[in-house]
């Protein structure tokens, strides 16, 4: 609204595209960092100031700190950075930003297979230990902060209803652990909360249901026509597929007074494959 502090995205990819329209909508003012400008055309017509940042170029820091008006709220959505480059981003907010909303991922819980507020991160691979660092830093800054940990995100374009579509897809494992997801509408909404609300700490997020691999899979592929993919080898499955995690995100949304659009990819699969893509 008028009056309102401004937005500063960083990394407005898939979530951050959605957040931005849904502040739009609000009448908040929204500032986008991208490297590929061209991407957020739409989004720039929506009334988004967007701007080139590409955190690897010497200037970086120059840039970002032209880009963040004071006083500013930060959605920091930028995937897993080098050290020296988160150190970049947070070192040059630390005069700017009054709010700081970090969008981790469920990752940082490594082998738990049941996953809520309590749960004590327990990172077992390099990208999940690089998102852990962030976290830290971000706790130490000057900024009032939140951490929101989402698990899979999927959406219009993005998930197992698309990844079926592909000849090549193959189930992982025998189908039989567990996937909890968030639709990136839904975790719009917990980022907006989130940005205007006062409370500090690190979440889960995720939507009312989750379920084994091959449940969903065999849901889409009847809402698509296609036959129940097959599935890969154990030995064939990449470490980052190997999740079995039940995620119950129910702490956060309550404390941010949020209802899930799709509380179910009952809901949420139908809707994705419904919606228009937005670029």
């Amino acid at each position: 609204m008028p009056g309102d502090p401004e937005i500063l995205i960083l990394g407005c990819g898939y979530t951050g595209e959605r957040l931005a329209r849904l502040l739009l909508l609000r009448g908040s003012r929204v500032i986008a960092t991208t490297r590929h400008p061209a991407h957020l055309d739409a989004l720039a017509r929506a009334g988004a100031t967007v701007a080139p940042l590409d955190l690897t170029e010497p200037s970086a820091a120059s840039r970002l700190a032209a880009l963040a008006p004071a006083g500013c709220l930060v959605l920091h959505s930028i995937p897993t950075l080098p050290a020296r480059l988160d150190e970049t981003i947070l070192d040059t907010l630390a005069s700017r930003a009054a709010r700081l909303v970090y969008l981790s991922t469920t990752g940082v819980y490594g082998s738990a297979l049941q996953v809520d507020e309590h749960t004590v991160p327990d990172p077992r691979t390099s990208r999940a230990r690089l998102r852990l660092d962030t976290e830290d830093a971000v706790r130490r800054g000057p900024w009032s902060w939140l951490i929101l940990r989402p698990a899979a995100i999927y959406g219009p374009g993005r998930g197992i209803h698309v990844s079926l579509r592909d000849p090549s897809f193959r189930l992982p494992g025998d189908g039989s652990h567990f996937i909890s997801r968030i639709h990136v509408d839904d975790l719009a909404l917990h980022a907006a909360a989130a940005l205007f609300s006062p409370l500090t700490g690190a979440f889960p997020v995720a939507d009312a249901e989750p379920c084994r691999s091959s449940e969903i899979a065999g849901f889409c592929a009847r809402l698509l026509g296609l036959p129940d993919p097959p599935s890969a080898p154990p030995e064939a499955v990449p470490e980052s597929r190997r999740s079995n995690r039940r995620v119950d995100g129910s702490a956060i949304r309550g404390l941010l007074g949020l209802t899930l659009l799709y509380p179910s990819y009952r809901q949420g699969i139908p809707a994705a494959l419904a919606a228009p893509l937005t670029r």
